[in-house]
C-alpha cells in the first residue's frame, strides 16, 4: 500500500457560533444535518470512485464546527464516510470535540468507529473567560469530558487553551495551564485570540489586549508546558514526545491532502481547491452531482516553493533542506539567499546544513518573516 493524502472532513454545525469564530458553522438542526450528511456520502463517493488502488489516507480528521453536536446516529454516518477510505490499521484519526456536547455514548461510538485521538476545544477553565469568549461549556464540564475521554480508553487526548483575552491577566492564564497540566494531556494547542471580520467580536469592536501582554503571555506556555515535558514542535503546538498531531505536520510539511464538507480546502496535484461555504449550497451542488468547488488555484513551481518554506518555519525543526532539494531540485540557500541573509542579520532565523529555522526571536514573529518569502517581495 502507498501512503495517499491526508482525509479532513468539516462538520458544519454548532450548538451556537462562539464570539471569535470565522470558520463555517451554523446552529444545529436535524433537518439541515441530514441533507449534509446526504451531500458528504456524495462528495467522498466522487472521490472514491476514482481512488488509486492501493493507496490509504495518511491521517484522518474531523473537524467543524463541533463534530460532537451531531446525535449518535449522525456522528457515526460521519465516522462511515471517512472509514470507506483505504486507510492503514495505525493510522491517527482525530475528532474535534466540545466538553458540553461530548457524551460517554458519542465517546463510545468515536472508539468503536477506530478514532484513536481527540481534540477538546477547552479553551479556558475559568467560567469567566468562558462566557466572555461565548462557549457553551463550564470549566467543570470541560473536566468532566476529559474524564469520560479516559474511562473510554482514549490515550491520546488534546487540548485547546486560548490567551490574550481582554481581562485575562498573566496570573490568570499561567492558572489555566496549571489546570491544563493536571490533567496529563498528550497534546496542547495554545492560540492567541484573534478579533476577525464578521465574528461577533469584530462586530463589536472588540479591542485586543496589548502585543506586550499578548507576547508575555505566549513566552510563558512556552516556558511552562516546557518544563512540564511537552515539546513545542510548532508555533502553538506542543506534544509529549511521539505525540505530534500527524495530521497537522502534513499541513506544515504542504503535503496533499482531501478536504470534504462545507469550506472544506484539498490540496491536490499541486491544486488547491476550496468547497463553497454555505450548506444549502453545498447540498444543492452535489444534489446535481457536482463538485461543491468555491475557488481554486493552480500553484506555480514559485508559489508551491514559497508555501513550502512558509509553512515548515512553523515547526520548530524548521525546513529540511534535503526534503526541500528532493520536492523542487533546488537548494533553498540558493533560491532565497538574499531573504535569508537579511533575516539571519536581523536574527530571525538560522540555518546549517540541514535546515531553515526560525529562533526564538524569530518565531513570534513568523508571519512577519513569512512576508520575505512571497514571490515578487524586495525581501
Amino acid at each position: 500500500m502507498s501512503k495517499g493524502p491526508a482525509l479532513y472532513i468539516h462538520v458544519p454545525f454548532c450548538v451556537r457560533k462562539c464570539y471569535y469564530c470565522d470558520f463555517a458553522s451554523q446552529p444545529y438542526s436535524s433537518s439541515a444535518a441530514m441533507q449534509y450528511l446526504y451531500a458528504l456520502e456524495q462528495e467522498a463517493q466522487i472521490f472514491l470512485t476514482s481512488w488509486p488502488r492501493g493507496q490509504e489516507v495518511s491521517s484522518i480528521y474531523v473537524g467543524g464546527g463541533t463534530p460532537t453536536v451531531l446525535v449518535s446516529e449522525e456522528l457515526e454516518q460521519v465516522l462511515a464516510v471517512a472509514s470507506a477510505f483505504p486507510r492503514a490499521s495505525t493510522i491517527e484519526w482525530t475528532v474535534e470535540a466540545n466538553p458540553g456536547t461530548l457524551t460517554l455514548d458519542k465517546l463510545r461510538v468515536l472508539k468503536a468507529a477506530g478514532v484513536n485521538r481527540l481534540s477538546l476545544g477547552v479553551q479556558s477553565f475559568d467560567d469567566t473567560i468562558l462566557t466572555f469568549l461565548g462557549r457553551t461549556h463550564t470549566g467543570a464540564e470541560a473536566k468532566t469530558a476529559w474524564y469520560n475521554a479516559r474511562q473510554v480508553g482514549f490515550d491520546n487526548l488534546s487540548l485547546d487553551l486560548i490567551y490574550a483575552v481582554p481581562g485575562q491577566s498573566l496570573t490568570s492564564w499561567r492558572q489555566t495551564l496549571k489546570e491544563a497540566l493536571a490533567l496529563a494531556p498528550e497534546h496542547i494547542s495554545t492560540y492567541s485570540l484573534m478579533i476577525e471580520e464578521g465574528t461577533e467580536f469584530g462586530r463589536r469592536g472588540l479591542t485586543p489586549v496589548s502585543q506586550e501582554l499578548d507576547l508575555a503571555q505566549y513566552e510563558e506556555a512556552q516556558a511552562v508546558l516546557q518544563k512540564a515535558g511537552l515539546c513545542q514542535y510548532e508555533i502553538s503546538n506542543f506534544a509529549c514526545p511521539g505525540f505530534s498531531c500527524r495530521h497537522n505536520l502534513v499541513y506544515w510539511y504542504n503535503e496533499p491532502y482531501l478536504g470534504l464538507g462545507p469550506s472544506a480546502t484539498s490540496y491536490l496535484a499541486g491544486e488547491r481547491r476550496t468547497n463553497v461555504r454555505n450548506v444549502s449550497e453545498y447540498v444543492q451542488c452535489l444534489n446535481q452531482g457536482r463538485l461543491p468547488v468555491a475557488d481554486r488555484e493552480s500553484a506555480t513551481p514559485e508559489l508551491a516553493r514559497a508555501e513550502t518554506v512558509i509553512l515548515s518555519l512553523r515547526l520548530r525543526e524548521g525546513l529540511s533542506r534535503r526534503r526541500f532539494r528532493e520536492r523542487f531540485g533546488q537548494d533553498i540557500g540558493d533560491v532565497y539567499s538574499e531573504a535569508i541573509h537579511r533575516l539571519t542579520e536581523y536574527n530571525l532565523v538560522t540555518m546549517d546544513e540541514d535546515s531553515l529555522r526560525l529562533t526564538d526571536k524569530g518565531l513570534p514573529l513568523a508571519n512577519q518573516v513569512a512576508m520575505a518569502f512571497l514571490p515578487n517581495n524586495p525581501s
